[in-house]
């Protein structure tokens, strides 16, 4: 009896021990998202998991909307989980009020213009292959000239006539701190298995 209690002791222990583990991974270093709206289509489809490095910039923990310890930041490209501050004059696109995903395409100390169909950094028109302007890039997605303040980076969904971006938020400035993690891997999707274990670019 004794020695049955023992091994059930033992198993809870590494149970937890392993819960635990997993509960650290998804927290800090990597977790999945699923994609709910088409905002970032052709690179993402409605319904795909991606996998995302929660340590890519900094360290991040449960239940707190920026990063306590910053250690790099996004770069002009990256694909990208963030949480944003609620803005009533932009719901969310998506089923999700909590986490959002787009491109980084401006940095600190750019100054961004879109026109049309054309994205220009710094007054240089920016080649896109990844962006979609299904319609032609309309006048309510026009943007700037504006500069980036330090600390703050600039997003737009690849999908470009149809994403709430910064283009459109009352602030269109985000603080690098509010990034969760860089998307790097689609694991599964439901669009097309040919895509499960695409890299994300």
């Amino acid at each position: 009896m004794k020695a049955a209690h023992s091994d059930i002791v033992e198993f809870l222990k590494h149970l937890g021990l392993i819960l635990g583990l997993m509960l650290v991974l998804r927290v800090c270093v990597i977790e999945p998202f699923k994609i709910p709206s088409a905002s970032m289509v052709p690179t993402l489809q409605i319904g795909d998991y991606i996998l995302v490095l929660k340590f890519r910039y900094g360290l991040r923990l449960p239940f707190v909307a920026d990063s306590p310890a910053m250690w790099s930041e996004p770069v002009r490209g990256d694909v990208v989980v963030f949480t944003r501050p609620d803005d009533p004059n932009t719901p969310s696109e998506d089923d999700s009020e909590i986490n959002i995903i787009k491109r980084v395409i401006g940095l600190a100390g750019d100054t961004i213009k879109v026109e049309g169909p054309q994205v220009y950094v710094n007054g240089v028109a920016l080649d896109e292959p990844y962006a979609r302007w299904a319609e032609g890039g309309g006048l309510e997605g026009n943007f700037g000239p504006a500069q980036i303040p330090p600390g703050h980076i600039l997003l737009l969904g690849d999908n470009r006539d149809h994403s709430k971006d910064s283009r459109f938020w009352t602030n269109p400035f985000l603080d690098v701190k509010r990034v969760k993690g860089k998307a790097v891997l689609v694991f599964w999707s439901w669009d097309s298995l040919s895509r499960i274990a695409t890299l994300i670019r």
